[in-house]
């Protein structure tokens, strides 16, 4: 497993009966987690909360604050700094778990001893893109949701980083790629992080398990001739580590070789075990 347990800032303090608590730099959330099949090991913790996030059965949900919570504030890993704030849909801007690609990919880049550029697909808050950015990466972020984007360039801001270190798209990721191949452009490494299911800004359908292959695919055509890494994550919960391992042997190895491994991603719990959040396909040179 990928354990992203390098963390400070954040912990997973207790999980159980469909829900975890989360310390974020000291702010205490609950929130729902359907992989959470086990009862909670600690439950008078959870009186600690400062907000529950509670779901409604017409979709999304509310957060209830049981104590004095800013509506935003920020969250440092390493020498990273990104701006939390809850969200009507239980998130806050930040995958924690995601921490460990940060660090493998930044220690590619390092190692690289050369200049990188990074296409970051689906690039949400820009928590990979500011990481790769602060270790001297060229990264181009794509998201289909003008307010990701905005929310990636206060990041940018957060972590002290020249705006010339990135590129911000907001457009369907196909549709770039497509163009980017047109154009001649290539990459010298890659990441997604694709939802399972979403709309492009004209309204496009999006489903992973339809449309991630032909992406993989596509994606393999817009590396560079020397290309450096490509990670996929994945958190559909069909998607196993295999299959994240086959699509990239398919396409990319089959196309430069290198080599491909793939693994569950998660985080420890204090209150002991580890908390399933996803997996991660990762190719390198």
């Amino acid at each position: 497993m990928y354990l992203a347990d390098k963390w400070t800032d954040y912990r997973v303090l207790d999980t159980g009966d469909g829900m975890k608590l989360e310390s974020w730099a000291g702010k205490i959330l609950s929130r729902p987690d359907p992989q959470v099949i086990w009862p909670k090991q600690q439950p008078d913790m959870w009186e600690r909360a400062h907000a529950v996030y509670h779901r409604s059965q017409k979709g999304g949900g509310e957060w209830e604050k049981r104590q004095s919570l800013p509506e935003s504030w920020t969250i440092r890993y390493s020498d990273l700094s990104f701006i939390v704030r809850p969200t009507g849909f239980k998130h806050t801007g930040l995958f924690p778990e995601q921490a460990v690609n940060w660090d493998w990919m930044r220690g590619l880049v390092r190692d690289s001893g050369r200049p990188v550029s990074v296409l970051n697909l689906f690039g949400y808050t820009g928590g990979a893109t500011c990481a790769l950015a602060a270790q001297s990466a060229q990264v181009t972020h794509v998201d289909a949701a003008k307010g990701m984007v905005a929310w990636a360039g206060e990041n940018r801001k957060a972590c002290g980083i020249d705006e010339t270190k990135v590129r911000w798209i907001i457009d369907d990721a196909v549709k770039f790629v497509q163009r980017e191949i047109r154009r001649g452009r290539r990459y010298d490494a890659l990441l997604m992080d694709p939802p399972s299911y979403g709309r492009g800004p004209s309204g496009e359908i999006w489903k992973l398990e339809d449309e991630l292959y032909p992406l993989v695919e596509l994606c393999a055509q817009v590396l560079s001739d020397r290309p450096l890494f490509m990670l996929i994550n994945s958190y559909t919960t069909g998607l196993q580590p295999a299959v994240l391992s086959n699509m990239l042997r398919l396409t990319v190895m089959k196309r430069v070789g290198g080599s491909v491994e793939a693994d569950e991603v998660g985080l420890p719990i204090e209150s002991g075990g580890v908390l399933p959040c996803g997996a991660s396909g990762r190719w390198t040179r």
